[in-house]
């Protein structure tokens, strides 16, 4: 499923660097949709990667990208993400407010 939105994710498909959920725009090939995620692990993940990916969030490079197997069952989604992403815009919104 989609980290950020909970969409469900076909079963078998390869995610493609550049690739964002059809349901809410953000980035598929993320650290968050990857088997190998691993909060707490170095650098967050069980496989040994070269170089820390800063934003889990965001789009990345990495070859070890594998989908997590849970994505394909759909759910909610984090609202934490969600709530982060509300308040900021909120936030901006009002910079431009007369």
């Amino acid at each position: 499923m989609c980290y950020y939105c909970g969409s469900p994710v076909e079963a078998g498909r390869r995610i493609g660097f550049s690739e964002t959920c059809p349901d809410c725009g953000k980035d598929s090939h993320v650290c968050r949709m990857c088997e190998f995620y691993a909060p707490g692990a170095k650098w967050d993940c069980r496989e040994t990667i070269d170089a820390l990916v800063r934003d889990k969030e965001k789009r990345n490079f990495c070859d070890w990208f594998s989908l997590d197997p849970k994505a394909v069952l759909g759910g909610k989604g984090d609202e934490m993400a969600r709530r982060k992403d509300a308040g900021a815009k909120s936030a901006f919104d009002s910079l431009f407010k007369l």
